[in-house]
């Protein structure tokens, strides 16, 4: 059987030879969001511009939001249809206000 391992050269400005990145794996494809704030309506104001996101990732994007019993938190599921998306989408919400 064949080694398919290669070695990466190193930078020639500072020597190292990773890389740092992130992997797709087969069935990563939710996002699981935590808000938290005064009331309901607080919540999906904050979540708005992740589901606003999500969606220009992917239309068909699913999303499932689970509210605490007081109302003042909610975590939210969004399912993407492939792992790629969700990827795509956990890097994009990065510029978005923090959760």
């Amino acid at each position: 059987m064949a080694d398919l391992q290669q070695t990466e050269a190193p930078c020639e400005a500072c020597g190292v030879a990773a890389e740092i990145g992130f992997l797709i794996r087969e069935g990563d494809d939710v996002s699981e969001l935590s808000f938290h704030g005064p009331d309901k309506n607080a919540i999906e104001a904050e979540f708005a511009p992740f589901l606003a996101l999500a969606k220009s990732v992917n239309t068909k994007v699913q999303y499932q939001t689970l509210y605490s019993d007081d109302g003042t938190a909610m975590t939210a599921s969004l399912q993407f249809e492939c792992s790629a998306e969700k990827l795509i989408f956990d890097l994009k919400s990065r510029s978005l206000p923090s959760q």
